[in-house]
C-alpha cells in the first residue's frame, strides 16, 4: 500500500503497472482512453442530470432544473419524466447484456444435450443436478443429457414466456420472503391505486420490450411506475438472466473451485506469444486457453521462437478463465489500451461488452492483431474472425494461429512489460463458501450474529476515468475491511482488489480483529473473488441462502453493496436488481437522475420503505465506509444482535 501512496500523484490511476505505462502513453502520444476524456471537457451538464430527451424529431429537449430555462419538453414532458425515461432505457440494455449472455449459453446446453455439439461437455454434473433440484426437474432413472435438456428447455422459456406467471428461475431461486413481499406489493398498488405496478417479471425479453414501449413518444409519463418498471426489468436478468449465465455456465465449463492466481500486466511474458481475452462471454475464451495447451498449438509456437502460448485474460471475460482455469488476469477494463501499449500481446481477442473501438486504432501501431469474434461487436480496423459454438474447437486454434502467427513480427526494442504481479486467491462461489462453512450458511450467520463480522458488503463495478483507476475500490475495499465487514464482489472491481494484494492471504493483516480470525482460521483471504459481473448472481444466492436458512426477507440482513467507479448500462441493472432484493447500493460518480427530484426521491427515499433497499451517493470513499458500516449496524439492531 505504500507504493500505492507514493503513485498518487498521477490522478489518472493508482495502480503502479497502469502508472508505468501511462508515462510510456506519454512519451510516445498514444491515445487512451484518460487523454479522450481531457477532451471531452466540459461535459454537457444536461446529460449529466438525466434531463435531456431525443426520443422524438421534436427534439432534442432539455430541461434546467434550476429553473432559469424550460419546464417542459415540447410534448409536455417534465424533467422528472424525461429522467425516469432514461434510467428505465438504461435498465433495459443493461439487462438485456447480461441476458443475452444468458440465452446464449441456455441455447448452447440444449445443443450439447441434443447432441448437435459436441466440441462442449458436460463438465459438472452435480451442478447439473441441482439446478434440476432447483427448477423441480425429475433426475431418479434418467439420463444426464435428458435432464440437461429439461434444464435449458425451462431457461429457455424464461426469455419468451407470454403469460402473467412470474419468471420459474426467479421463483425457484428468489427467497421465499422477497417473493411474497414483492407480490404483495404489486397487490397493495393496485388496490390503492388501480393501476397495474409490477416488480415480479414475467419474461426476460418481455420487460425490455415493455420498457421500449412505455418509452415511446406519448406512452408513460409517470416517474414512479416508470422506475418500477425499471426495477422489474433490472430483477429479470438478477434472477433471470444472469442466473442463467452462471448456473448453465457452471454447468458446461465447471463450477470455479479456489485457486491462486497471478494479477496485474506482469503476467504478460517476453518469450511467449500472448494472447489477451477480453470481453464478457467464457465460452470461446475458455476454448481458446483450452486449445492453447495442445501438442499443436505448442509445437507451433515453438516454431516460431517462443516459449509457449501464454493465454492471460482481461475484464471479465478474464474473471471467467481465471476463476476456471487459472489463467492469469492482466487487468481490468482500463487496462486494455495499457496492454497493447507493452507492445508485447500478439492477439487481443474480443467478444462483447466494454470494448473500447479505439483499440483497433492503437493495435495498428503494433504489430498486435485486434480479433473481434461476435456479430453483435464489429468493430472498423479488426480482424473478424466468426465465432461458431459448433466449431469452436477449430475457430480457437485459428485464432491462436493468428497469435502465433504475428509473434515473429515484434518490434522487441518497444517491448515493455510492467514486472508488478499480485497474488490472489480466488473463486469463490457459493458452493466453495459453504463447503468452507460445513455444507450451511449457519456458521456465518453464527459469526455474524455473535458480532465476530459484523456483516457483508458486495461490491462490483468498472473502471471510470472520472475517478482515479482502482482507488475507490482500493480505500473502500480496506476501509470495509477494518470494520470487520467481509467484502465479497465481482467484476472490474474484484480484479482491482486482486492487483493490489487484496485477495492474497497476506491481506488478512489489513482487517478487523474478528475478522482476522476468522480469515485466519478458514484460510482464505478477507476479500472474495466471486466472478464476472454476470456472477453478480451468486451473490443473490448466497443472500438468498442465508435468508431463507433464517427464513427472513434479504432486507433484514445486514448485508450491503456498492458499485464505485461504475461506468455502464448494465450497472444500473445491477444496482436496481439488488435494490429490487432488498440491499442498499453505494454509487459513485453520480447517476443521471438529479435533474428529477421525483425520481431521486423514489430510488434514495420511498424504495427504503416499500423495497427494503435504496440506493445513495457519496463521493468520498471513507464517508463511504462510515455510511455503509452505519447501514449494517442498524440492520443488525433491527434483528436484535
Amino acid at each position: 500500500m505504500n507504493e500505492v501512496k507514493a503513485l498518487n500523484n498521477d490522478h489518472r490511476s493508482v495502480d503502479p503497472a497502469a502508472v508505468e505505462m501511462l508515462r510510456i502513453a506519454d512519451r510516445e502520444g498514444y491515445s487512451n482512453i484518460w487523454e479522450r476524456y481531457e477532451k471531452q471537457q466540459p461535459q454537457c451538464a444536461y446529460g449529466q442530470l438525466g434531463t435531456c430527451c431525443r426520443i422524438c424529431s421534436m427534439g432534442p429537449c432539455r430541461i434546467d432544473p434550476f429553473g432559469d430555462g424550460p419546464t417542459h419538453g415540447v410534448c409536455g414532458a417534465t424533467a422528472d419524466t424525461i429522467v425516469a425515461r432514461n434510467l428505465a432505457r438504461m435498465a433495459a440494455v443493461g439487462s438485456s447484456s447480461h441476458s443475452d449472455h444468458g440465452r446464449k449459453v441456455a441455447q448452447l446446453l440444449r445443443a450439447v444435450a441434443n447432441g448437435s455439439n459436441t466440441d462442449y461437455r458436460i463438465t459438472d454434473a452435480d451442478k447439473l443436478m441441482a439446478v434440476a433440484a432447483r427448477l423441480d426437474i425429475p433426475t431418479t432413472g434418467r439420463q444426464q443429457l435428458e435432464i440437461a435438456a429439461d434444464v435449458a428447455k425451462v431457461a429457455i422459456d424464461c426469455f419468451g414466456n407470454q403469460d402473467e406467471e412470474p419468471l420459474v428461475f426467479l421463483e425457484k431461486y428468489m427467497p421465499a420472503k422477497r417473493f411474497a413481499r414483492l407480490k404483495a406489493l404489486e397487490e397493495s398498488l393496485y388496490q390503492t391505486t388501480g393501476a397495474k405496478t409490477g416488480f415480479l417479471p414475467r419474461g426476460i425479453d418481455r420487460e425490455a420490450v415493455d420498457i421500449l414501449h412505455r418509452t415511446h413518444f406519448g406512452c408513460d409519463h409517470d416517474p414512479l411506475s416508470l422506475v418500477a418498471q425499471s426495477v422489474r426489468c433490472s430483477l429479470s436478468d438478477g434472477w433471470g438472466g444472469s442466473l442463467i449465465a452462471t448456473e448453465l455456465q457452471d454447468i458446461l465449463l465447471g463450477t470455479p473451485t479456489i485457486k491462486s492466481v497471478k494479477a496485474n500486466l506482469g503476467v504478460l511474458e517476453e518469450e511467449s506469444v500472448n494472447v489477451v481475452v477480453h470481453g464478457h462471454e467464457p465460452i470461446l475464451s475458455a476454448k481458446i486457453a483450452e486449445m492453447a495447451q495442445s501438442a499443436e498449438n505448442r509445437q507451433a509456437a515453438e516454431a516460431v521462437g517462443a516459449k509457449r502460448v501464454n493465454v492471460v485474460g482481461l475484464c471479465c471475460t478474464g474473471n471467467e478463465v481465471l476463476l476456471r482455469q487459472g489463467v492469469g488476469m492482466a487487468g481490468n477494463e482500463s487496462h486494455s489500451e495499457l496492454a497493447i501499449m507493452t507492445g508485447a500481446v500478439d492477439a487481443m481477442v474480443v467478444d462483447v461488452q466494454c470494448i473500447y473501438p479505439a483499440i483497433a486504432d492503437l493495435a495498428s501501431c503494433f504489430h498486435t492483431k485486434f480479433i473481434t469474434t461476435s456479430e453483435q461487436a464489429k468493430i472498423p480496423g479488426s480482424l473478424h474472425i466468426q465465432f461458431d459454438e459448433h466449431h469452436a474447437d477449430a475457430i480457437a486454434s485459428r485464432i491462436i494461429k493468428t497469435a502465433i502467427d504475428a509473434f515473429p513480427n515484434r518490434n522487441k526494442g518497444r517491448v515493455y512489460i510492467p514486472k508488478h504481479t499480485a497474488t490472489a486467491v480466488v473463486g469463490f462461489t457459493v458452493e466453495e463458501i459453504l463447503k468452507a462453512l460445513g455444507g450451511t450458511p449457519q456458521p456465518l450467520i453464527d459469526l455474524i450474529v455473535n458480532g465476530t463480522i459484523k456483516g457483508v458488503a458486495g461490491i462490483v463495478g468498472c473502471n471510470n476515468v472520472k475517478v482515479q483507476q482502482d482507488h475507490f475500490h482500493r480505500v473502500l475495499t480496506t476501509e470495509l475491511l477494518k470494520r470487520d465487514i467481509l467484502v465479497i464482489g465481482t467484476g472490474c472491481w474484484a480484479v482491482a482488489a486482486a492487483k493490489a494484494g487484496l485477495m492474497d492471504l497476506s491481506a488478512q493483516e489489513l482487517a478487523g480483529p474478528g475478522l482476522k480470525a476468522v480469515c485466519r482460521q478458514l484460510g482464505i483471504p478477507p476479500v472474495l473473488h466471486m466472478g464476472s459481473c454476470v456472477d453478480c448472481s451468486r451473490m443473490l444466492n448466497l443472500a438468498g441462502a442465508i435468508a431463507d436458512h433464517l427464513k427472513v426477507d434479504i432486507s433484514d440482513l445486514p448485508l450491503v453493496g456498492s458499485a464505485p467507479e461504475w461506468t455502464t448500462e448494465k450497472a444500473v441493472a445491477i444496482g436496481a436488481y439488488f435494490v429490487g432484493s432488498g440491499i442498499p447500493v453505494h454509487l459513485w460518480p453520480l447517476p443521471p437522475i438529479l435533474g428529477g427530484p421525483e425520481v431521486t426521491r423514489i430510488l434514495t427515499q420511498d424504495a427504503k420503505e416499500v423495497l427494503g433497499g435504496w440506493f445513495f451517493v457519496e463521493e468520498d470513499p471513507v464517508a463511504a465506509a462510515d455510511q455503509m458500516e452505519r447501514i449494517v449496524m442498524e440492520r443488525r439492531s433491527a434483528l436484535g444482535i
